[in-house]
């Protein structure tokens, strides 16, 4: 495993994720981890792995917003049920999700 130059990285990503998103990212480092914009705390790998995806242009853009068109699924005609409820209301407000096994 090659080691990554922190500022080379930060920089990369910085500069990536102006041209994405038109704003400077609020990168906050702590012991290692590092979080954009108040997000999720993330290593330097996954930091760099971030800017190679918006260099690509794959990864979504934030606050993006849902389409107009959204296809639900049939209500259950049977009894209520909490867990097919849960289950259908994750699948419905999240595109491209899936539940687990």
């Amino acid at each position: 495993m090659s080691k990554l130059d922190k500022d080379q990285v930060i920089a990369q990503f910085t500069a990536a994720y102006e041209r994405a998103h038109n704003k400077q990212p609020d990168i906050e480092a702590k012991g290692g981890w590092y979080s954009v914009d108040g997000g999720k705390n993330m290593r330097l790998a996954q930091l760099k792995d971030m800017a190679d995806e918006l260099e690509q242009g794959t990864a979504p853009a934030s606050g993006s917003s849902k389409p107009a068109n959204k296809k639900a699924k049939p209500a259950r005609k049977e009894g209520f049920s909490v867990k097919a409820f849960w289950n259908d209301k994750i699948v419905n407000d999240n595109d491209g999700s899936i539940l687990p096994r």
